[in-house]
């Protein structure tokens, strides 16, 4: 298998069969606040894809050129975290000036990725598995538009979820829950394909 070919395979694998949401439980807080409106949704997928595209590709550069030689790579968390608040920050500051209307709809979420686990797992999951840096990048990028798919997808059910006939009881957060489970047996499903 070429080397094309196996960045091919590795970026179907990380939107489809390591989906952070599906398959790794990562991002949950977002993916559920958030995923009420498909345009709200998107917005907020397309923020962590940059998030986590440009701090996959920092943290990399900070752990290899900077923890690496001064052997300090226990404190990779706190540098990481570091990298992230501040890339979280200019996009806060960026939507803040472009788009006040989004910045108000993506309310407390948009600084809470700073504190999204998916962000900092993308970039603990290129230290552990020694990915280089295309690799790396490439696995922020693709991990980050499985999240995209994930949070548009479950706002568009969620959408159709509030003109159905539902009882009661199921209202709300429960079928939330039902329709995020469903949706990761259809994502595990993909398994075989990569």
């Amino acid at each position: 298998m070429n080397e094309i070919t196996k960045m091919l395979l590795f970026m179907v694998s990380c939107v489809l069969t390591n989906n952070f949401i599906f398959s790794k439980f990562l991002g949950c807080c977002p993916f559920l606040g958030v995923s009420n409106k498909v345009e709200t949704a998107a917005s907020m997928g397309l923020a962590v894809t940059f998030v986590m595209t440009i701090a996959s590709l920092f943290s990399y550069m900070v752990y290899h050129w900077l923890l690496v030689p001064l052997k300090i790579t226990f404190m990779q968390t706190i540098a990481f975290i570091l990298v992230i608040a501040a890339l979280v920050q200019f996009v806060e500051m960026f939507l803040k000036k472009a788009s006040p209307s989004l910045h108000g709809a993506l309310g407390i979420y948009l600084p809470l990725i700073t504190t999204n686990c998916a962000v900092l797992g993308v970039a603990t999951l290129n230290v552990s598995e020694n990915y280089n840096l295309i690799y790396s990048v490439l696995n922020g990028a693709f991990s980050a538009i499985g999240f995209l798919v994930a949070i548009v997808l479950m706002a568009g059910v969620r959408e159709r979820l509030e003109n159905a006939k539902i009882p009661e009881c199921m209202k709300g957060f429960p079928i939330s829950l039902v329709s995020a489970g469903l949706m990761a047996i259809a994502f595990m499903g993909f398994s075989g394909l990569v």
